[in-house]
């Protein structure tokens, strides 16, 4: 008998999503930095074996939005709720359970199986968590609560033994050989937004956008140039930097990383353009791929 099905993963920015599905799929799908708000789309990983199909699917971190991207972004994790055979609400030793009370509310509502992963637990101590746990139990009393450390990959193998236990019988919704749902392109656009994430503070990487033009792949290589949107005439300023020398490392680690991902050798070429308040602009938002409705 085969068993396929949708394992959704939610919760709030910065508790260790993406990290946590990179481990369950075995590839990394999601990017992972230690910014919040780095996933903006929802990412589906397809995990297959020979009687099974896993398709997770990550999504940004619950927030209340501030601006039209925001609430583009929150669409994506409530719309994550809809279509789950098996729910993965992240959270951490840090944050509070009553954090977020409407999203917790639409949770204790669902039919599905909710597996409640405390992540982190290498940073907090067993009296801490007893307690932590009974809290959770509280909020979410049909959850199943399992412990985890996605940094040290401590009781990942729980959590995937019961996940192949939920899923329901199934023929495969994807082809066998498929890894995820989204184009070469949109990897592309993740790693060198991931680099911007990773090398220039504050506002910056939050008001930056990728867009990659073209894409020509060869054999044993690819040909990519990539425009690098931003919303001031003042940031363009700084991704450029002193001298081309801020998007130069950018840019050189981006093709680094994009080489380990596709296995080829990476022509890469970026440039910088203004697109003031994309952010706030609907026609932006969709001409960049958002969901707005």
């Amino acid at each position: 008998m085969h068993k396929a099905g949708f394992v959704n993963i939610v919760g709030n920015p910065n508790v260790g999503k993406s990290t946590l599905m990179n481990l369950l799929v075995g590839e990394r799908i999601s990017i992972a930095t230690f910014k919040a708000q780095t996933t903006r789309h929802r990412i589906m990983g397809i995990l297959n074996t020979d009687d099974m199909q896993i398709v997770f699917s990550d999504t940004p971190g619950v927030l209340k939005p501030n601006y039209k991207l925001q609430e583009s972004m929150l669409n994506f994790s409530e719309s994550a709720l809809v279509d789950a055979d098996v729910l993965l609400y992240v959270t951490d030793t840090i944050e509070q359970p009553d954090k977020n009370q409407e999203f917790m509310e639409k949770v204790r509502r669902l039919d599905v199986p909710v597996l409640l992963l405390i992540n982190k637990i290498d940073l907090s101590n067993q009296k801490d968590l007893v307690k932590l746990v009974d809290q959770w139990h509280e909020m979410l009393p049909k959850a199943e609560i399992i412990p985890v450390s996605a940094k040290a990959r401590f009781n990942v193998d729980a959590v995937m033994k019961r996940i192949r236990e939920l899923i329901p019988d199934s023929p495969p919704y994807f082809g066998k050989d498929q890894l995820t749902d989204k184009p070469a392109r949109f990897f592309v656009t993740e790693i060198i937004r991931e680099k911007i994430l990773l090398y220039y503070d504050k506002e910056i990487p939050y008001a930056v956008e990728v867009v990659v033009e073209q894409f020509k792949e060869e054999a044993k290589s690819i040909h990519i140039n990539a425009v690098i949107y931003v919303e001031r005439d003042s940031q363009k300023g700084i991704i450029i930097g002193k001298q081309g020398k801020a998007l130069k490392k950018v840019a050189t680690e981006a093709r680094k990383t994009l080489e380990h991902f596709f296995q080829k050798t990476i022509y890469l070429e970026t440039f910088v353009k203004v697109d003031k308040d994309w952010r706030s602009s609907d026609k932006e938002l969709k001409n960049f791929g958002y969901q707005l409705d």
